[in-house]
């Protein structure tokens, strides 16, 4: 009878295992940067007033944390289903575990850098021409310095170090997606923008170089997501000629054609990264792809609106620059995991879990995420953060 009940007790926790995909063993921690697709929390930190970072107020967060946590979703993104995946609390903020180094080093499971409004290259390359970063100063180079500098809290020793990061999963973005956004905002020529494309590629280029170089194995680097079925796109470059639109999915071609650009030379450059670090794991992880398939398939999903934000200012996209999502002239749906646009800019929930899964159990992962580590599933828990 004992070992009837034993065996019945190891076959529930296997399957307890198997639900939540926890991934064991395969990495030690998870190493973030990148931008509002993949910020924590760090923006509302670093920001000397919160009432102009928009995650820190409700509806943010409602779904998942039930309350405002400085990510710009309703709930998880993409780097808290890939922690949960590994049985990992979910990645805290930069400048979070700098304001709290009571932690010991070997307690730490990662760290995330992002931050919302980042950019890949300098801001200086924006400024010389004529654009302005509303968010924040700091590109993909600002957070590589915060990490450097923080190396010595992570680990004691050089040849730790290297071992501390060749044990890592190091997660580079969505990054790059601002480099874009900014100037479009402002009114810069699609032309010009295209001109961008090389540096801002160039620059997460020498980023996963200079991290490869520290002693980083595995680096998952995220293409741009289709810009074009993005509710703030939509809305400011709205027209009435039908020829611009995807007949299937409403989405302005145009502009996915402009992230499928990014995408092409960013594959390329990843491609030439590979060859100059055979020893590397350098995965593409296609976004793009990712979340084309619910808005071609969104009812297949379990989603009922995909290009009308749940949380805006109203109009035909349900975004309004001037009264976005958790000001006061704002609305919000009554439930956002039918959506996949949270706010116009940022994605639901549900559709980053959607994400995540097509990445972690393939085949949005270039190579395989699941030839390197079994991810078995995403969890659906409770709040811990």
């Amino acid at each position: 009878m004992a070992s009837s009940y034993a065996s019945s007790f190891i076959y529930i926790i296997l399957m307890l295992i198997a639900s939540f995909g926890l991934v064991l063993g395969c990495y030690e921690s998870i190493i973030s940067f990148g931008d509002s697709l993949t910020d924590t929390g760090n923006l509302i930190r670093l920001s000397k007033s919160n009432s102009h970072v928009a995650s820190s107020v409700p509806p943010y967060g409602e779904t998942f944390f039930h309350h405002p946590t400085g990510r710009f979703s309703d709930g998880r993104l993409v780097i808290d289903f890939i922690a949960e995946s590994m049985g990992f609390p979910l990645i805290p903020p930069y400048a979070g575990v700098m304001k709290n180094m009571t932690s010991n080093r070997n307690s730490i499971r990662g760290v995330n850098f992002a931050v919302a409004g980042a950019t890949a290259v300098d801001i200086s390359f924006l400024q010389k021409r004529g654009v302005k970063n509303p968010a924040t100063n700091v590109s993909l180079g600002t957070e590589l310095e915060w990490f450097k500098q923080m190396l010595p809290i992570l680990c004691n020793s050089p040849t730790s170090c290297r071992e501390f990061l060749g044990n890592s999963l190091v997660l580079m973005g969505e990054i790059g997606g601002n480099d874009y956004n900014h100037p479009f905002s402002q009114g810069k020529p699609r032309e010009e923008v295209q001109t961008y494309v090389p540096e801002v590629v160039k620059a997460i280029g020498l980023a996963i170089h200079e991290l490869i170089e520290l002693g980083a194995q595995t680096l998952i680097v995220p293409g741009n997501l289709p810009i074009g079925c993005s509710a703030s796109y939509l809305t400011n470059f709205k027209n009435s000629n039908k020829n611009e639109y995807d007949s299937e999915t409403g989405c302005i071609n145009w502009l996915n054609n402009f992230a499928e650009y990014h995408n092409q030379l960013l594959q390329e450059e990843i491609h030439r990264i590979r060859e100059l670090h055979p020893q590397a794991n350098v995965i593409y992880a296609d976004y793009y792809n990712a979340a084309m398939q619910i808005y071609k398939s969104p009812k297949k999903f379990g989603f009922t609106s995909t290009i009308v934000a749940c949380c805006g200012g109203g109009g035909p996209y349900n975004y309004d620059s001037l009264a976005i999502c958790g000001s006061p002239l704002s609305n919000v749906c009554n439930n956002p995991s039918s959506y996949v646009s949270w706010d116009g800019v940022h994605l639901t929930e549900a559709a980053y879990r959607l994400i995540a899964k097509g990445l972690l159990q393939g085949p949005y992962a270039i190579p395989r995420m699941n030839e390197l580590c079994s991810f078995d599933g995403l969890s659906k828990g409770k709040s811990d953060q």
